[in-house]
């Protein structure tokens, strides 16, 4: 009896001694917990660009309006692609994926055009010229491929039309990559093409007089970091900037990755593995691998300062992911002053305007974009 008194008595102390220290933490932990959601939620994402989901842009067609046939045989062609590629990690499939993407535009006719290779301050690059190219009158373009893949060559369906377009002397650089670079090194690429194309032409040294910068999702969100540098290292305007079906928030918040995802056949089944992550871990996986904030505007130009800026027109599809990112970042655009715009398709993949060549719908994209870059040229530029 006693043996038992003495082992429920030394029972008891253990558990107080055990639940004493633990009971002291609790605040601790608290506190703890209470800073480590404070961090991802405030510091990590940043500004809540909740404010800016408002109506915007203009809806280029009916929404209930049937979009052509190409665009079907396009989804289902992207579907397949998906559905057949190979699985493992990305370090094996990478070089598949880079080779798939360049092929996108094998088939585009380069008759009457003229492609010069060139290096832009280190930064290999080419020149994409009509035969009608003006040397004065030029485009700076980033491709897109979700900053892992994409060059020049893959993006010649779209490099090409506008080397047709009023003339324009496009110039593409082909950008460091990830994930052997990081976002920063493809941003720095660009600057120093920004830098150059200022100063040089196709035919060698000579200042611009009528400039754009172009570019497509990831080329995108380049294309609207860009002008916000250019700004603050008071360098050079372009006379406008393109953006098609960019993404421009990387704590990744906007309301249409989710809302879309089953109606994006191109990013829906790789970026929905991504935001089956939750939000909080993911922002600490982005902070850790690029070693800066999710939202500092280098990564996420619409976490940026919008004013100032050179007018903007921005494409979208009602259906794709990237679309509130778009419409987020007009809305604060606009209302910092900046003469920004937003044209919406409905139905369309994300950056349609790869398949101009038999799609009615990338062609009036295209048109627009004729429209924009004539109105923000006149001839006394």
């Amino acid at each position: 009896m006693t043996i038992k008194m003495h082992e429920c008595i030394l029972a008891q102390i253990q558990m107080e001694c055990f639940c004493m220290p633990f009971a002291t933490l609790l605040p601790v932990l608290f506190i703890a917990i209470l800073l480590l959601w404070a961090f991802t939620r405030f510091y990590l994402r940043g500004e809540n660009l909740g404010r800016y989901d408002r109506a915007s842009g203009s809806l280029m067609n009916p929404a209930d309006s049937e979009p052509s046939n190409v665009h079907y045989e396009l989804v289902e062609r992207f579907r397949g692609l998906h559905s057949n590629r190979p699985k493992g990690s990305l370090k094996k499939l990478l070089p598949g994926m880079r080779a798939e993407v360049d092929q996108w535009c094998e088939d585009v006719s380069l008759d009457g055009i003229r492609i010069q290779k060139v290096d832009v301050g280190g930064v290999p690059a080419e020149w994409v010229l009509a035969e009608d190219a003006d040397t004065n009158r030029r485009l700076l373009y980033f491709h897109g491929g979700g900053f892992m893949a994409g060059s020049p060559t893959s993006h010649r369906a779209i490099s090409t039309r506008l080397a047709k377009s009023q003339g324009t002397s496009v110039l593409v650089i082909d950008y460091r990559l990830c994930p052997e670079n990081t976002r920063l090194d493809c941003l720095a690429d660009c600057q120093s093409a920004y830098r150059w194309i200022l100063d040089n032409g196709p035919e060698g040294p000579g200042p611009v007089e009528k400039f754009f910068v172009a570019g497509d999702s990831a080329g995108g969100n380049l294309t609207l970091a860009i002008i916000a540098w250019a700004r603050d290292e008071g360098l050079k305007a372009a006379n406008g900037a393109i953006a098609l079906s960019p993404g421009t928030d990387e704590t990744w918040s906007s309301p249409s990755l989710r809302a879309n995802l089953l109606t994006d056949p191109m990013l829906g089944s790789s970026l929905g593995k991504i935001l089956a992550i939750p939000n909080g871990l993911f922002l600490w996986f982005a902070f850790l691998s690029n070693r800066m904030r999710p939202c500092d505007p280098r990564l996420s130009p619409a976490h940026g300062d919008l004013s100032n800026l050179p007018p903007i027109l921005i494409h979208a599809s009602q259906a794709e992911m990237f679309l509130d990112d778009a419409c987020r970042y007009v809305n604060k655009a606009t209302d910092s002053g900046t003469d920004a715009s937003l044209q919406i398709w409905p139905h369309m993949l994300h950056v349609w305007h790869m398949f101009h060549g038999a799609m009615p719908e990338a062609q009036e994209a295209f048109q627009h974009i004729e429209k924009f870059m004539a109105l923000n040229s006149p001839t006394n530029a």
